[in-house]
C-alpha cells in the first residue's frame, strides 16, 4: 500500500519494501523495520489466503507462460491496494481473465473492457485493465519470437533487479519497480521471497528457480 502525507518543515520519502504482507508503501515518517512475510505468516491458520501463498505459491519456480501471465496481472492490481485483498480476489481474476489465457486476453476489445470494468469481483481501474490487455498482446509477441514467455525471461537470465526494471519499463505497461521486483521474487527469477530458517525455503529450492541457477 502507498500512502503520503507532509511533515511542516521537510518533506522525507522512505520507500520500504514490506515483504510481511507484501504492502508497499511510501511512508514519510521514520518508522522500525518490518517484519518478514514468513514471519507474518507463521501463525496464520493454514487456509489463511497469505498462508496459502506463501507456503504453496510465493518463490516457487513458474515456467507455464499463462501462470507467469496471471501473477502479472495480479501484480498489476495489487499496486496501492492491500495484498490480502489481491489475494482473495484471485480467483474472480482467474475467471474474468478466462483462466489467465494469454492468447484470449490479447484479442480483448472494448465490450470486453467494459465487462471487465462492471465486474465487482475484480479490481474496477480502468488502466490497470488496459496495462493488462496491453500485456497480453506483448508477451504474444514474444512467445512468436522466443517460443515461449518463460524463454524471453530467461534469456535475460541473470540480471540485476535495476536492469529487470529498466526491461520491464520498456516492455510493459504499469510495471514499476515494486511490482518487477515482487514478481520477479515470487515467480522464482530472484531470491529474497523466503528467509533462509523458514520452513517453506528448502520446498522452494528443490521447485528450482532460476536465481538459483547463477
Amino acid at each position: 500500500m502507498r500512502t503520503k502525507g507532509k511533515l511542516t518543515l521537510q518533506v522525507v520519502a522512505f520507500c520500504w519494501h514490506f515483504t510481511s504482507l507484501r504492502y508497499k508503501f511510501y511512508i514519510m515518517q521514520i518508522k522500525p523495520p518490518l517484519v518478514s512475510y514468513c514471519e507474518q505468516v507463521r501463525n496464520l491458520p493454514p487456509d489463511d489466503p497469505d498462508r496459502k501463498h506463501h507456503d504453496h505459491v510465493h518463490g516457487f519456480a513458474v515456467k507455464d507462460d499463462n501462470e507467469l501471465f496471471g501473477r502479472l496481472i495480479m501484480e498489476i492490481n495489487q499496486a496501492g491496494l492491500n495484498w490480502t485483498l489481491i489475494l482473495k480476489k484471485e480467483e474472480n481474476f482467474r475467471r474474468a481473465f478466462e483462466g489467465f489465457d494469454i492468447l484470449k486476453v490479447a484479442a480483448y476489445g472494448e465490450d470486453d473492457k467494459s465487462r471487465l470494468l462492471a465486474d465487482a469481483g475484480i479490481i474496477r481501474n480502468r488502466r490497470k485493465v488496459d496495462a493488462v490487455i496491453h500485456n497480453a498482446g506483448v508477451i504474444r509477441g514474444l512467445q512468436r519470437e522466443y517460443g515461449s514467455f518463460s524463454s524471453w525471461l530467461d534469456h535475460h537470465h541473470p540480471m540485476g533487479i535495476d536492469g529487470w526494471v529498466r526491461l520491464f519499463k520498456k516492455t510493459f505497461r504499469f510495471t514499476g519497480p515494486e511490482i518487477v521486483n515482487e514478481w520477479l521474487m515470487s515467480t522464482g527469477y530472484l531470491p529474497g521471497a523466503h528467509r533462509e530458517d523458514c520452513p517453506v525455503y528448502d520446498k522452494v529450492i528443490r521447485s528450482g528457480p532460476e536465481w538459483l541457477k547463477l
